[in-house]
């Protein structure tokens, strides 16, 4: 069975939680706690699972693999009955395109490594830091807006199902309401969040539904 290391909150883990369940591949959830006893990821024993010292890793028999996108990229290759990616070349690039637009230039910039990075060198406090969130975060997902104006965003952001985009784009909304993002500024993209995350696959990898989680 696969293995998924994951932490209840992380946008990262929270996206392969989301192809797991649209593909319906079993997995055993082990909850990695990113913040108690100074994170959980960093010790020793995890470490020498996952030298990155992240989530999600997931691992398939003797095979391991940490980073998102790398992951969805396995399982739509190594488990392809319910395909992720748009069959067309460029469709299937463009929502690459979108994907990384999220996972490069918007997620890591809440991440906690960098925040607290933040806060021990340069002083910066609470709500700078949170400006400094909802500042990336609107920056990308209105930069997002624009990019798919060209789709029907009814039921996935690429195609007529969910996909590898999709895995992306929910968890961000999250953290966007998370952090109190001006939502206004990207009303297509919300809505079409807000529809996918009824589905019984987003229901099952929400961060409320899974074993780990805590009150907020």
């Amino acid at each position: 069975m696969l293995i998924l290391h994951s932490y209840w909150r992380s946008s990262a883990s929270y996206r392969v939680r989301i192809a797991l369940a649209l593909k319906g591949l079993p997995y055993e959830y082990r909850p990695v706690h990113l913040i108690r006893d100074g994170g959980e990821q960093h010790s020793p024993e995890y470490r020498a699972l996952n030298p990155e010292g992240r989530v999600p890793l997931l691992v398939d028999g003797g095979f391991k693999l940490g980073q998102s996108l790398a992951i969805l990229r396995y399982l739509d290759e190594a488990y392809p009955a319910i395909a992720l990616q748009p069959a067309d070349l460029q469709q299937r690039a463009r929502a690459w395109q979108f994907c990384e637009a999220i996972n490069a230039d918007m997620q890591p910039l809440h991440n906690l490594g960098p925040l607290g990075y933040l806060s021990r060198e340069f002083g910066v406090s609470e709500a700078q830091k949170e400006a400094w969130i909802r500042h990336w975060i609107d920056r990308g997902l209105s930069a997002l807006e624009a990019e798919v104006a060209d789709q029907p965003l009814a039921t996935a952001v690429f195609g007529a199902t969910p996909g590898i985009a999709d895995c992306c784009l929910v968890p961000q909304v999250y953290a966007a309401k998370r952090f109190k993002a001006d939502l206004a500024r990207y009303p297509c993209l919300v809505a079409l969040s807000e529809r996918l995350e009824q589905l019984p696959a987003f229901v099952a990898a929400h961060p409320s539904q899974q074993p780990d989680a805590q009150p907020i």
